[in-house]
């Protein structure tokens, strides 16, 4: 499967978020909270916690930060996790769908809130069920082309031998998806390989992408901006066409 890259769209997202750093380590840490919460304290047992630690040690989160962040969701902290998990749906213009992954102490406030930040950026909010249906959750390893990387065909059979589910070859990027149980074992054994990563994280991956432009792309990366600097958004998922990612961005 080829394709557009968009590895380098998130590198341009992280320059932009490296502004904010004390808004993103507290998302950070929030994220770290609710996987131990959900899955327990051993970043060894709890995928989603283990990549939860590795960004934030990435991102400079201090080690007291994380330490802290492990014991309130593993209820060893002063302060338990108190925060809701959610997801919302809906919809931006052009028809592009939008997924929220939001964790919340306040579902009604956030759930106004996120509802104005559509209405003021040309999208609406949907029902529970409208848009889900579209992503599917996957782990994702993104491999620069060349500067030693396997060519094609090799990184193609490294990948299915490890155990993922396809590999995706765009302009200057290979993308590696695997299930969500499988990540880790598909990442070391790559590694393994000497294979170096760019990127790597679990997220939504949507089943078919759609394309915009002028006024309508415009207007999307207003709200998905907005909605990606809200304190209860986690992440921001949408079905733009990869070539299109940079514009929401």
């Amino acid at each position: 499967m080829s394709g557009h890259s968009k590895w380098h769209n998130r590198i341009h997202r992280k320059s932009r978020q490296d502004a904010k750093k004390g808004a993103v380590y507290s998302k950070m840490a929030k994220e770290i909270t609710l996987a131990a919460r959900s899955g327990g304290g051993d970043p060894d047992g709890n995928t989603r916690l283990r990549l939860a630690v590795d960004h934030a040690r990435e991102a400079g989160v201090p080690a007291d930060n994380i330490k802290r962040a492990i014991e309130r969701g593993s209820g060893a902290g002063a302060d338990g996790a108190n925060f809701e998990e959610l997801l919302y749906e809906g919809y931006g213009p052009g028809g592009v769908a939008i997924l929220l992954e939001i964790a919340t102490d306040n579902r009604n406030r956030t759930a106004g809130e996120v509802r104005y930040l559509f209405s003021r950026n040309g999208g609406n909010l949907g029902e529970s069920g409208s848009v889900a249906w579209m992503f599917d959750r996957k782990g994702v390893l993104t491999v620069e082309r060349g500067s030693g990387a396997p060519d094609e065909e090799r990184m193609l059979e490294l990948a299915l031998e490890a155990g993922a589910e396809d590999v995706r070859t765009l302009d200057d990027a290979f993308e590696i998806v695997t299930a969500p149980q499988d990540f880790y074992a598909v990442k070391s054994a790559l590694e393994g390989h000497g294979v170096s990563f760019v990127d790597a994280e679990l997220t939504m991956v949507p089943k078919n992408q759609i394309r915009i432009e002028g006024k309508d792309a415009e207007t999307l990366a207003h709200l998905v901006e907005a909605l990606d600097e809200h304190d209860d958004v986690q992440a921001v998922h949408t079905n733009l066409l990869e070539d299109e990612a940079e514009v929401a961005l």
